[in-house]
């Protein structure tokens, strides 16, 4: 089946708690349910919107997290990436950014249905879990990314 071609820009947000740990999903592509993956929360920039307004409205749609975009830090690193999911072949540029959470709840209430049925679990990960695990973790340089966020901190 040939696949629908899509390029959007995203903004992705890296929650990190009290203990250094950032958040992440855990879930599937519709047309590939058995090939699972970790994820970073973020989404497409809507018209009119600005990259940290982006952040905050797909922290709140994706994991329940409400926040400011002041409390966004970033972006701390951008990438253009090209993959493949559910009907769509995705050109998609993408913008990280970090916010620091303490006593988050996460709730998967205001994901839209298609996040809802492809998303099965949600984790907190240190760096050195995630350095050391064999499960798929996107983007596969997400420890370099961790550790420029937390060079960036300790600069200030």
């Amino acid at each position: 089946m040939t696949k629908i071609p899509l390029r959007r820009f995203t903004a992705r947000v890296l929650p990190i708690d009290e203990q250094g740990r950032v958040l992440l999903l855990h879930g599937f592509d519709p047309a590939r349910p058995e090939l699972r993956f970790w994820f970073t929360i973020g989404g497409a920039v809507e018209d009119g919107e600005t990259l940290q307004e982006a952040a905050a409205r797909e922290l709140y749609e994706e994991v329940g997290i409400r926040a400011g975009v002041e409390e966004f830090t970033g972006p701390h690193a951008e990438a253009l990436i090209e993959f493949e999911w559910g009907q769509y072949a995705f050109t998609q540029d993408q913008s990280f950014f970090a916010i620091r959470v303490d006593d988050a709840v996460v709730s998967f209430d205001h994901m839209e249905q298609i996040e809802k049925d492809t998303t099965t679990e949600y984790r907190w990960w240190s760096s050195e879990e995630l350095e050391s695990t064999a499960e798929v973790v996107h983007p596969a340089d997400l420890t370099t990314i961790l550790r420029k966020i937390a060079e960036a901190d300790q600069a200030r």
